[in-house]
Formats: C-alpha cells, sequence, structure tokens
C-alpha cells in the first residue's frame, strides 16, 4: 500500500462510506467514489488494488470490531449485560451499513474472503476480565474461552439484526444475558 495524504485518505473511505450506504456495494465504483471524494482513480489504485480491498478498508477502519468497555457491576449477570448492551448499541448505531453489507457479503464471495484475510484480532480482553472476576466472586467455577462467549454474543445480536430488526430494547438485553449467555458461560467446561 502506498502511503497517502490522511486528508485525501479520509475523503476517500469517507466516500466509500457513504455511497455503501446510499447506492450498496454492487451499484458502487470507484469512479463514483473518486468523484465523491475529489480525487482521481489513479489515487485510489496506489492505495487500494480495488473496490473489494477499499470497501474492506473501511470495514476494518470504522467498524468497532472489538468487544464494548465492560464495568465491574458487581456480578457476572452485570458485566454480561453491561457488554452486550454495548455491544448492542455499537451494532444499532451501524444497521443500515451492516444489514447492506451482510447481504452483500454472502453474494460476493471475493469481498468476503479479502475481508477474512484482513480482519484484525479482536479485543477481548474486557470480556477476559469480566470471566476473570466472576471466577475471584466463585460465580464460575474457572476461566472460559473469552472469544467462544463473545461468539455466542455477536451470534445472538446479528440473529436479531436480521430476522427481527433492531431496537434493542432492554427485554431483549436481559433475555440473551438470562436465557442464553449466563445459562451457556455456566455450562462449559472451565479452560
Amino acid at each position: 500500500m502506498a502511503p497517502l495524504d490522511p486528508e485525501r485518505e479520509r475523503a476517500i473511505l469517507d466516500a466509500t462510506m457513504e455511497l455503501l450506504s446510499e447506492v450498496g456495494y454492487d451499484r458502487m465504483s470507484v469512479d463514483r467514489i473518486a468523484k465523491r471524494a475529489r480525487a482521481s482513480k489513479a489515487t485510489i489504485y496506489r492505495r487500494w488494488a480495488g473496490k473489494p480491498e477499499l470497501v474492506v478498508d473501511v470495514i476494518c477502519r470504522r467498524f468497532d470490531m472489538d468487544a464494548p468497555a465492560g464495568r465491574d457491576t458487581g456480578s457476572l449477570r452485570g458485566d454480561l449485560a453491561a457488554i452486550f448492551r454495548g455491544l448492542c448499541e455499537a451494532v444499532e448505531r451501524k444497521h443500515t451499513l451492516i444489514i447492506g453489507l451482510s447481504s452483500t457479503l454472502v453474494s460476493h464471495q471475493e469481498l468476503a474472503r479479502t475481508l477474512r484475510a484482513h480482519m484484525p484480532t479482536k479485543d477481548l480482553s474486557d470480556v477476559k476480565a469480566l470471566i476473570e472476576r466472576a471466577v475471584e466472586r466463585g460465580e464460575l467455577a474457572g476461566p472460559v474461552d473469552p472469544a467462544r462467549l463473545f461468539a455466542v454474543a455477536e451470534a445472538l445480536v446479528w440473529h436479531r439484526m436480521i430476522f427481527s430488526g433492531p431496537p434493542f430494547d432492554e427485554a431483549f438485553v436481559e433475555e440473551s444475558v438470562d436465557g442464553v449467555l449466563a445459562p451457556v458461560v455456566h455450562a462449559w467446561p472451565a479452560s
């Protein structure tokens, strides 16, 4: 990747994000991005190999892929609810773009492969801390895999997003924590 003036790069990434939201991946082109960003196609191609790489860069930079910041609420249930509520809020803020991208990733395997190859590792330190606090308080017999726990939480949110849609209200948070996350984390053997 060739270095690019940060202001120029931001204009291109902003234009890509706007066009993804407005017209979707299929109808978005590098020509349209260049025009919106007031940049040349050559400038874009010096930095990104093509549309899939540009969109992946937008996804990796603009979407918060890490677990939301948690806090010590004094209980495993409270900590799970805080993290889950943060995840719901993050997804809900990006609702339109996420829905558009999820269907695009299914129909455009090249984009999906490019995203998988460049997806940064998630920071799950807050989930790990939540588990450690629960073990210290005696609420869990031993540590469980934070990535596994966060994957289940993400699956609940994505299922809701795709099949029911937001809002992610407090009833959804409580139902997910009490009906799925807490029972599952208690049922897993300690690692």
